[in-house]
């Protein structure tokens, strides 16, 4: 039914470790094409640890005919880093980034937190050094980050970011599709109108599915809980039962009207393919 649908798709990647994931992550870009994305986001190592499989994981994406957005993280950074980080993308003919404060890195005290402490500083920056050249992303929490000290609070932060020169965002992964209209209505009722793309994460393991979500403040529902820690190992049944859920929440967010939806691709194909065949039938 979904072939109606006509909003973008995009997907999320992370530079790989070593040269037999940096396979994997070609091979499984390739299945995905089929997708055929709007763009693809790669991640950033916390302190700066992966900046060059960044840019090396963007060029093999552009390589495959994507447009590619590195993300950008100023935790730790000064204005020359970052300033040379721009630059580069720049001559590389990167046209879209994706605008994060990042995180701490462990044992780091405040004053190495870097010349921006927040995301709309760094929205400041981008827009600041090289005007209009980027579109730039920013993340929204839809369950409000982790950090916040209230949705309220936490709203304004992203309030913040919009105005200093953002141009759309990408959510945090949710499964309560209620969460994501609440957060665009509250947005919007500030004057704020970008569009809002849900992050999608596809549920693959029950372990990492849950570390994660303690992790960045995203709620997974008793029910889904209940169901997949019944299933233990049984890795079949965990992805044919994630595959329905996050397919079924896509279904309701598209027939809602969202802007696109994001995916977590945490680099294996399968996942996300198995609810995009969901989205054609």
């Amino acid at each position: 039914m979904s072939n109606q649908h006509s909003q973008a798709f995009s997907l999320e990647f992370f530079p790989p470790r070593d040269a037999a994931a940096q396979q994997r992550l070609v091979e499984g870009a390739k299945q995905m094409l089929v997708i055929q994305p709007h763009y693809v986001s790669v991640t950033f190592g916390a302190g700066g640890s992966t900046r060059e499989g960044t840019l090396d994981t963007v060029r093999t994406m552009r390589d495959l005919g994507c447009d590619a957005a590195p993300h950008l993280s100023c935790i730790g950074a000064s204005h020359d880093d970052l300033r040379a980080l721009l630059q580069r993308y720049r001559q590389e003919g990167v046209k879209r980034i994706v605008a994060l404060r990042g995180d701490m890195p462990s044992g780091m005290g405040a004053d190495a937190a870097g010349a921006l402490r927040h995301a709309n500083d760094l929205v400041e920056f981008i827009r600041k050094e090289t005007g209009d050249w980027f579109h730039i992303e920013v993340a929204a929490y839809p369950e409000m980050h982790p950090q916040a000290a209230s949705p309220e609070q936490d709203l304004m932060h992203f309030v913040r970011k919009v105005r200093a020169g953002a141009d759309s965002a990408i959510t945090q992964y949710f499964f309560n599709a209620d969460a994501y209209f609440d957060f665009v209505d509250r947005v919007q009722a500030k004057g704020i109108d970008i569009p809002i793309v849900p992050g999608i994460m596809p549920i693959t393991n029950y372990t990492q599915l849950m570390r994660f979500s303690d992790m960045c403040g995203a709620e997974v529902p008793r029910w889904i809980r209940l169901r997949l820690a019944e299933m233990g190992d049984d890795k079949e049944s965990i992805r044919a039962f994630g595959a329905d859920v996050v397919t079924d929440l896509c279904e309701t967010l598209l027939d809602n009207g969202v802007p696109g939806l994001h995916f977590y691709t945490l680099n294996n194909a399968e996942a996300t393919l198995a609810i995009w065949r969901g989205l054609q039938g």
